[in-house]
């Protein structure tokens, strides 16, 4: 592995978990593969919008076990 590899993957390692599944999805995508279905595409633009709006501090992020508890209540 050269240097440079080993560093990025050193810095990757060290992203929140939600930075580095971010990341791996990006390179996955970025392999080819099956095109994404007009849904998929739209997800994945919802998805860096709603990222960008999170970085920039437009948007507040939400604790999963906020996310869960809503989503069990709607649910159940």
């Amino acid at each position: 592995m050269s240097a440079i590899l080993e560093k990025m993957e050193l810095e990757a390692l060290n992203l929140p978990r939600e930075e580095r599944a971010f990341l791996a999805d990006r390179l996955l995508s970025s392999l080819g593969g099956e095109a994404l279905s007009d849904v998929d595409a739209a997800w994945v633009a919802e998805a860096e919008q709603r990222y960008a709006e999170y970085k920039d501090g437009i948007r507040q992020p939400v604790p999963a076990a906020d996310v869960f508890a809503d989503a069990d209540r709607i649910l159940g």
